[in-house]
């Protein structure tokens, strides 16, 4: 999340009393989606109290989960992990568990990045290698067609019939393969 794009550091987001959010860098006002949107994108942000310039970009990222959390379909946060976490305010161990955290999700994002990397590098040199890169294609754009409104993807934009030409896509793309499969098999 350290990724800096448009100037030299961190964007100031302030937020003001009536709960509004103001892009600094943009010059104008922004929503929460916003910065779950510039989160994914990597863009390293800081969100200050715009009448005291305290940091309150902790509360407000966790805002940001409480929101994507309450939003239908799958929760990322099972309850059982969420009762562990909170059993572990007050508790000695209390300063260990954010870089456990963080450290646990790096690896978590190494390994992700690993795994793609070697399911396309073990079809690289093989015959099946143009089957593999179009089935990792597939797996991309099914796994943003499918992901709720607002969390990125082009099928959480351009709404229900942007969603229907993509699914129409994707079927159209599993027919070509399960026809090549036939031919090789």
């Amino acid at each position: 999340m350290k990724k800096a794009a448009a100037g030299d550091g961190p964007v100031i987001v302030k937020k003001y009393a009536n709960r509004r959010l103001y892009n600094t860098e943009t010059s104008s006002y922004i929503t929460l989606d916003h910065l779950a949107a510039m989160t994914r994108e990597g863009r390293d942000f800081k969100v200050v109290d715009a009448r005291s310039d305290e940091d309150i970009t902790h509360n407000v990222l966790t805002q940001i989960i409480m929101e994507e959390e309450s939003r239908g379909g799958q929760n990322m946060l099972p309850v059982n992990f969420l009762r562990q976490l909170i059993s572990m305010y007050g508790d000695s161990m209390q300063a260990m568990v954010p870089g456990y955290l963080e450290a646990s999700m790096d690896s978590f994002r190494r390994n992700q990045e690993q795994f793609k990397s070697a399911v396309e590098g073990a079809f690289a040199h093989s015959p099946f290698a143009e089957i593999a890169k179009r089935n990792m294609e597939m797996f991309e754009a099914a796994t943003q067609a499918f992901q709720p409104k607002g969390r990125g993807g082009t099928g959480a934009v351009g709404g229900a019939s942007s969603k229907d030409e993509e699914i129409a896509a994707l079927k159209a793309q599993l027919a070509e393969l399960q026809s090549k499969v036939e031919k090789l098999g």
